[in-house]
């Protein structure tokens, strides 16, 4: 029955790629004969045309990082995993690749800028600043919520830790031979792709644990490891694209890759048997009501505003033709459901009360592929670690990705220029996210918790909130050049009705907590910012 489920969902995932994405190509127009930005505006540093294969690693490991992951383990325990998995495959062919193909697409037909510019230029200078700020405050949740991840999976895995900054040594090595000694993709592939693996095993020969940071500093590992990763997103952010994201993305999104190779022939050939229960009930102690806190929980699982500041914020900088948007862009968001699903496995084949059930999301996530990597002979041990290792590493490139497209948004809105600005706008983009990651957050009770636990629920609503608004630009784009928008207005309407309900409901929640504060702030802007919509809509409908 489990291997039917997962067959069923990965067949009809494909059946959208060729059917619904044809579709949304005719919509769209897309044209190869029409010269993308990447070439029109090539700058050597952002603006470079990419390999559709190597943009498709650096787009998905953008996109997927934790999300896919965290949200629908967190979603299943609470309310079930069948109306996880109904909404992770109607949402991630009808909603959110709609929306991930919709803001690439028109991005790369606006020079390659964010949605955010796409808004002044169809709405008003007011839609583009609230924009730009809902943006950066989105990005900020996205910083802190990851950077709590990957600190905590360093910390948990000292193995994990050494073989990210592996990756970080081979990504550079590869960039520089791909775009400086000329060597083609394949060759460079079948170089550095094996070490890429082979650093997943000397990472746990050398780990880089806690009593090792001790010895150096005397100071909590966790922190230690917030101060390096926040070093890390500044470089990142303000190097060349091709000397350390692009690479460093397209090598580790082959381990995402032998994660989902794995987990689908564990949960084929496994033998695994489902014995959480489908639906548990309309109400969760720790999340809510299931309309509207599960589209808001599940989050990148099936749609995600962050998706379209990768896609209008570097991808779409990187476009080679136009005909790589269906390939990227709804591709991309089409495997990031298979992803998804598969998390939802990790939880399908427990028992209802399993102390694991008790643990957190990375843990269940990394016990489940555990045993799915046992089919092939391999100790649980080593697929926990394997499992771990690839979830941080996405984690990590969705860290770099974040503080890249917070430094673009920093720019617009103070209009900063020259070479300093990205240094200055990156720095602006940092303070929050340091914030979060070095102090105690509490819950509504005054409990310490996690960062990442204190912010998933507001990141979720806000998030989700995000891809309602660029669909609805999108719609107000559309109908402005002449097009049809039938099919991004009821994706448009569900997610901005959701999650403006969800975000309210959390603000009653948290109040005058840090995160409530936030909450309330964002709330406002995207109230604002729907009304300001709505007038320029109701203008271009009844023109």
């Amino acid at each position: 029955m489990l291997a039917l489920i997962f067959l069923g969902a990965t067949v009809l995932f494909l059946l959208a790629y060729a059917i619904y994405g044809r579709f949304l190509v005719k919509r769209y127009g897309i044209d190869d004969g029409r010269p993308t930005p990447s070439h029109t505006d090539y700058d050597g540093i952002d603006r470079v045309p990419a390999h559709r294969a190597i943009l498709l690693g650096h787009h998905f490991s953008s996109i997927a990082g934790a999300g896919p992951i965290v949200g629908p383990v967190i979603a299943a325990l609470a309310f079930g995993w069948a109306p996880v998995l109904a909404w992770i495959i109607l949402g991630s062919i009808f909603i959110g690749g709609v929306h991930d193909f919709s803001a690439l697409i028109a991005s790369v037909r606006h020079r390659a800028r964010c949605i955010a510019e796409v808004a002044r230029e169809y709405m008003s200078p007011l839609a583009w600043k609230l924009f730009l700020a809902f943006i950066w405050f989105s990005l900020v949740y996205v910083l802190g919520v990851f950077a709590d991840l990957t600190a905590a999976s360093f910390v948990e895995n000292g193995g994990v830790a050494s073989s990210s900054l592996l990756f970080i040594v081979l990504a550079i090595g590869f960039g520089v031979s791909v775009y400086r000694l000329k060597i083609g993709v394949l060759p460079a592939s079948l170089i550095f792709v094996p070490l890429v693996f082979f650093s997943v095993w000397l990472g746990q020969q050398m780990p880089i644990n806690a009593e090792a940071i001790n010895g150096v500093i005397a100071w909590d590992p966790k922190k230690v490891w917030s101060v390096v990763l926040i070093i890390y997103c500044f470089l990142a952010s303000t190097l060349p694209v091709w000397f350390l994201l692009q690479p460093r993305d397209y090598l580790s999104s082959f381990l995402l890759y032998g994660s989902v190779l794995g987990g689908f022939a564990g949960i084929l050939l496994g033998g695994l048997q489902i014995n959480y229960p489908a639906f548990k009930g309309w109400n969760s102690a720790d999340l809510g009501t299931l309309f509207p806190m599960l589209f808001i929980t599940v989050a990148c699982g099936a749609c995600s505003g962050f998706h379209s500041l990768v896609a209008s914020g570097t991808s779409s900088k990187q476009i080679d033709k136009e005909s790589d948007v269906k390939f990227i862009g709804y591709g991309a968001m089409l495997i990031e459901g298979i992803v998804a699903v598969i998390a939802l496995v990790t939880v399908m084949i427990l028992v209802k009360d399993d102390p694991i059930t008790k643990k957190v999301p990375l843990v269940i996530y990394g016990e489940g592929m555990g045993r799915f990597f046992s089919v092939f002979g391999a100790s649980p041990a080593l697929g926990v670690s394997f499992g771990l290792l690839a979830l941080s590493a996405f984690v990590l490139t969705t860290l770099d990705t974040a503080t890249r497209l917070g430094r673009y948004v920093f720019e617009e809105f103070f209009g900063l220029k020259g070479g300093s600005s990205r240094y200055i706008s990156t720095l602006g983009t940092l303070a929050l996210p340091a914030f979060f990651v070095m102090v105690t957050l509490k819950d509504p009770a005054g409990n310490p918790i996690p960062a990442w636990k204190a912010i998933w629920p507001v990141f979720g609503a806000t998030n989700q909130l995000l891809a309602g608004l660029v669909l609805l630009v999108v719609a107000v784009w559309l109908k402005k050049t002449g097009r049809k928008i039938g099919f991004v207005i009821g994706p448009m309407i569900f997610m901005n009705v959701m999650t403006v309900w969800a975000l309210v409901l959390l603000l009653l929640k948290y109040r005058f907590s840090v995160i409530g504060v936030i909450a309330g702030i964002l709330l406002l802007l995207a109230i604002v910012l729907i009304i300001e919509a709505y007038r320029t809509v109701r203008k271009v409908i009844f023109a």
